[in-house]
């Protein structure tokens, strides 16, 4: 039996008994029950046929919960499992990408000074891998506040150390305020922002790198856009081998409700992330 059948049931069972009851009273049992024994008995009848459509529809709220508890379970799991993804992909996964590279330059040095020189640089970046990896244990064990997100300056260190350990030429026209931007805002714009950088130099051959940032009337407008080779597909798709990064983008921006696009534009690749649709401000 349904749900709705149940309250339906509830609504017109009890009121269609005690009309039943009030005239079999007054045309059959009148010269045999009393008045105030009727109404008496009038207020049992009621009360028994309820309770027993009641029952019903208790043990069907019960089911309704039960199941909605095991799906607020699995809705848990599933946002733990993402939320641990994004942790591995933004922190541990590309800073291990950055310990290849630094392996792959150790390989090429051509002389001991040089071979010295790159080894100490490949101890630092062992050791900002642990950091990093103790940073991401603890972010998936606590939400961040805004207090631990120097965020400005966050973002010109992740441009400085884009630049020194990959030579590409980045240049910054950046006038968006951070003071509208809620927490959760700078935690997800940041995140899309270093994943484009990575993807920059993971796959763009680029030598050169323009970053904007800036505010509008409602929301704000960043492009990242490089003079590499460009996207393998038009028109672009996230679907595929390789692009976990770029789908976690468009997840990212599509939860916040912003616009994320990939483009090609006279021979640059831009990536675009735009929040409202008002003019710069």
């Amino acid at each position: 039996m349904s749900y709705k059948s149940l309250k339906w049931m509830i609504l017109c069972i009890p009121t269609v008994t005690i009309g039943l009851w009030e005239y079999a009273r007054h045309t059959f049992l009148l010269p045999y029950i009393s008045m105030d024994l009727g109404n008496l008995l009038a207020t049992v009848i009621v009360f028994l046929v309820t309770i027993t459509m009641m029952r019903g529809l208790f043990k069907k709220m019960e089911e309704t919960q039960e199941k909605l508890n095991e799906e607020r379970m699995v809705k848990a799991a599933l946002q733990e499992r993402e939320k641990l993804a994004r942790e591995l992909h933004d922190g541990i996964s590309q800073s291990l990408f950055m310990l290849s590279v630094k392996l792959d330059q150790l390989e090429m040095a051509k002389s001991d000074e040089e071979r010295n020189d790159k080894l100490d640089k490949l101890r630092e970046k062992v050791r900002y891998v642990y950091e990093d990896v103790r940073q991401a244990i603890g972010n998936l064990q606590t939400e961040p506040e805004a207090a631990d997100l120097p965020w400005s300056q966050s973002l010109l260190t992740m441009i400085e150390e884009f630049k020194r350990e990959t030579g590409i030429e980045v240049r910054l026209q950046w006038q968006l305020s951070e003071d509208p931007l809620s927490a959760k805002e700078k935690i997800e714009l940041f995140a899309c922002l270093r994943e484009a950088l990575m993807n920059v130099q993971k796959h763009a051959q680029a030598t050169r790198v323009w970053l904007t940032g800036q505010s509008t009337s409602d929301g704000f407008r960043c492009e990242l856009k490089d003079n590499g080779r460009g996207f393998e597909d038009y028109p672009f798709e996230l679907k595929g081998k390789g692009k976990y990064g770029l789908q976690m983008m468009k997840d990212r921006a599509g939860q916040m409700g912003w616009v994320l696009e990939f483009i090609r534009e006279e021979g640059f690749t831009v990536v675009r992330i735009q929040k409202g649709k008002g003019d710069a401000v």
